[in-house]
């Protein structure tokens, strides 16, 4: 027997409320009743607010999802003991927020952070990656889930040189500058390389009556899939992609039409156009074998192991010298909106 909300039932059946308004449950209830009984279960424990506790001076207590949210599809999955598999200065600027809003003016400046992409999270400090040292909350603020994201080259951005683009699960965009050219394509390689091996399905797509396209959330946790399975996953996935967007281009909207069927047919288009091609870099990357590549991580900070069994991620270089910091620049690089008519990259 489960108590929520006050009532005990049996475990999967449907909440009183719900029952008043449907005769049944339906797939995205039952989704996300699942979830939202685990994260209640999960707050019921002991834990700590997104910082270790030592526990008798000799163990630590580490929190297994890192944020603030009372949805589970937006907390990031943190395991301390997960592998190192990049680590290096990179200068950051917020591009936009969650699914693609402007960022404020006020939050748009360059900051250096010493990042450090251990599992399938790219933590941002102050200081130089210590394993021994535990993260802070401010580190704990600015991490970054690279589950099912997108890295690639700012080939949009002209204002500073090896600037890569990062785009996240819930479409925020950050920008990173890298020491130099050979830096910035590794740290590109080393994050599609992690999203590709290590990103849980998508959940299937919900039935529902609205018209308005709605993009579809994304599973945080760690896919569970062999290689083989992980590979076969994407491809189907990529062959939906490119079938939905194909079937979506052939119905485009009346030239007449305006306003808000104009702009959610283009942000359907928008997301499609962006999920295929990031499927088509993780299929690309999966078999090349990138997960063996992956598996000779860093454990520390003295620098990734390399390995020459693939051309197709460059050797990583030692880090010499920190990214300068930079004031706020007048004039800003405008955030990605769902309405742009320029290809997303």
């Amino acid at each position: 027997m489960l108590v929520y909300g006050g009532n005990q039932r049996k475990e999967g059946t449907a909440c009183v409320s719900c029952v008043k308004l449907r005769s049944k449950p339906c797939c995205s209830f039952i989704l996300v009743f699942h979830y939202s009984l685990r994260d209640e279960e999960e707050k019921k424990k002991p834990h700590s607010d997104g910082t270790d506790e030592k526990d008798n001076g000799n163990q630590t207590k580490a929190v297994s999802r890192i944020g603030n949210s009372n949805n589970p599809f937006l907390d990031i999955p943190h395991d301390p003991n997960a592998a190192v598999y990049k680590t290096g200065f990179l200068a950051r600027k917020i591009h936009a927020d969650m699914d693609g809003k402007k960022t404020p003016w006020g939050k748009r400046s360059w900051k250096t952070f010493y990042a450090v992409l251990k599992g399938t999270v790219l933590y941002l400090q102050k200081d130089e990656y210590k394993p021994e040292k535990a993260l802070s909350e401010e580190d704990l603020k600015n991490a970054v889930s690279v589950h099912h994201a997108l890295a690639s080259k700012a080939t949009d951005y002209e204002k500073k040189p090896n600037v890569l683009k990062l785009k996240t699960a819930d479409w925020r965009v950050l920008l990173f500058q890298a020491q130099s050219q050979e830096e910035m394509q590794t740290w590109i390689n080393k994050i599609n390389c992690v999203a590709a091996v290590f990103s849980a399905p998508a959940f299937p797509a919900a039935i529902g009556s609205q018209k308005k396209f709605s993009r579809p959330p994304l599973p945080a946790t760690t896919t569970k899939l062999s290689q083989d399975e992980q590979l076969k996953s994407h491809e189907a996935k990529l062959k939906q992609i490119s079938t939905e967007l194909a079937e979506h281009r052939s119905y485009p909207p009346d030239k007449k039409l305006k306003g808000k069927e104009v702009d959610d047919y283009k942000l359907k288009d928008h997301y499609l156009e962006f999920e295929k091609n990031r499927y088509e870099i993780y299929v690309g990357l999966l078999k090349e074998g990138v997960k063996e590549l992956l598996s000779g991580g860093e454990n520390d900070a003295s620098g990734l192991k390399k390995s020459h069994s693939s051309t197709s991620l460059n050797q990583e270089s030692p880090v010499s010298a920190k990214v300068k910091r930079n004031v706020s620049e007048r004039k800003d690089y405008r955030p990605e909106t769902p309405s742009i008519k320029q290809k997303v990259t």
